[in-house]
C-alpha cells in the first residue's frame, strides 16, 4: 500500500480563508509503475473534522432524524430540504463524542443515553479534507412532540430544523426509494439495518 513516502515536492497555498478554507496543493506522486508524475495541482476544501449521530430508540424501534435546508442541494429536483442524521463540526476543545451530545441537544432537544461508535471516514476525499466520526445513540423518542413538528437549531447560525420520528423500517425504505439522499445518513441507516438486532440486545431496557 502507498504512503506519504510516495509523494514529494509537496507545497500548499491558502486560496480562501473564511468560515471554510480552500488550499491549493502542488505535488508529485509515484505512479504504480514506479515513475514519478509531473507536477500536479489540486484545490482542497479544508473542512476539518465533523461528527454525526443516528438517534435510535431500541424499545420502540424508531429513529429520530432532522430536516433542514441545504443550499448546496438547491439543484435537487425534489427539494433542497434534506432528511439527515444530527451532525456538526467539531469545535476546538471538543471531542467527537462531546460534539454529538451537544448537537443532539441543539437540533432535537433530546438527551443521549448511550453512544456507540460506528466508524470514521473521509466524506469526499476527492476535494475535501473532512473526516466524519459517525455514531449511533440510544435515546427516548417519546420525548419528541407527537406531531413531529419540534423546531430546533441555533438561530444565530441561521438554523431552522424540524425533528422527524420514523419507524426504522420506514427509514430503511426511504433510503431505498431515494427520499433520504445524503451519504452520511444512508451509511448510518444501512449500518443500523445490518446491526439492529445486536444493538437491541446491547441496549435492552
Amino acid at each position: 500500500m502507498r504512503d506519504h513516502n510516495d509523494i514529494k515536492n509537496l507545497s500548499k497555498k491558502r486560496m480562501y480563508d473564511g468560515f471554510f478554507k480552500m488550499d491549493k496543493y502542488s505535488f508529485q506522486f509515484r505512479h504504480y509503475d514506479g515513475h514519478w508524475s509531473p507536477f500536479t495541482e489540486r484545490e482542497v476544501f479544508e473542512r476539518g473534522q465533523a461528527a454525526a449521530v443516528l438517534l435510535y430508540d431500541p424499545d420502540l424501534d424508531r429513529v429520530v432524524l432532522v430536516e433542514q435546508l441545504r443550499i448546496a442541494a438547491i439543484n435537487n429536483k425534489a427539494s433542497p430540504w434534506l432528511i439527515e442524521v444530527v451532525a456538526g463540526i467539531i469545535d476546538p476543545g471538543y471531542s467527537a463524542e462531546q460534539t454529538v451530545i451537544k448537537e443532539t441537544k441543539e437540533e432535537t432537544g433530546l438527551k443521549i443515553d448511550e453512544l456507540f461508535k460506528i466508524s470514521e471516514f473521509y466524506s469526499s476525499p476527492g476535494g475535501s479534507s473532512e473526516v466524519l466520526h459517525l455514531f449511533c445513540a440510544k435515546i427516548l423518542s417519546e420525548n419528541v412532540p407527537e406531531n413531529n413538528q419540534g423546531i430546533h437549531g441555533a438561530v444565530s447560525e441561521g438554523e431552522n430544523i424540524r425533528v422527524l420520528v420514523m419507524e426504522s423500517c420506514a427509514a430503511f425504505e426511504a433510503v431505498k426509494t431515494g427520499k433520504i439522499n445524503n451519504a452520511t445518513t444512508i451509511i448510518a441507516l444501512q449500518w443500523l439495518e445490518i446491526n439492529q438486532e445486536v444493538l437491541k440486545k446491547r441496549w435492552k431496557s
